[in-house]
């Protein structure tokens, strides 16, 4: 059974930076996107509106590209990491360690805490 990559914040701006064609998925509800995002183009996934997405899974993410997984403390974006692997076969994929919340502490302190 797949399980997907641990990825430090750290490590996924270095590659955002460096111009990797990661995927960002964030799986948070809406109400945590308005109150802290990445600053970087975002797919939003909220798992609470999984019926809304997952007939278009196939079309928003591209399966030869990585996909980077986020929540708010790296619990649900590993779930949904391994889902994503196991159901539908994507290869490469990695869930933030920590979140968005260690984004903000490790990365870039003006993403608000939650």
């Amino acid at each position: 059974m797949a399980s997907p990559q641990t990825i430090r914040p750290q490590e996924l701006q270095q590659s955002l930076e460096s111009g990797e064609p990661i995927q960002l998925v964030d799986v948070r509800e809406m109400e945590e996107l308005a109150l802290a995002r990445l600053p970087y183009p975002v797919l939003h996934l909220p798992l609470s509106q999984s019926e809304q997405w997952m007939g278009s899974l196939e079309e928003q993410l591209d399966r030869q590209r990585p996909v980077a997984v986020i929540c708010h403390a790296g619990v649900r974006s590993w779930h949904f990491a391994c889902w994503l692997m196991e159901q539908h076969g994507y290869e490469q994929v990695w869930n933030l360690q920590g979140g968005i919340d260690s984004w903000s502490v490790e990365v870039d302190r003006s993403v608000p805490r939650y």
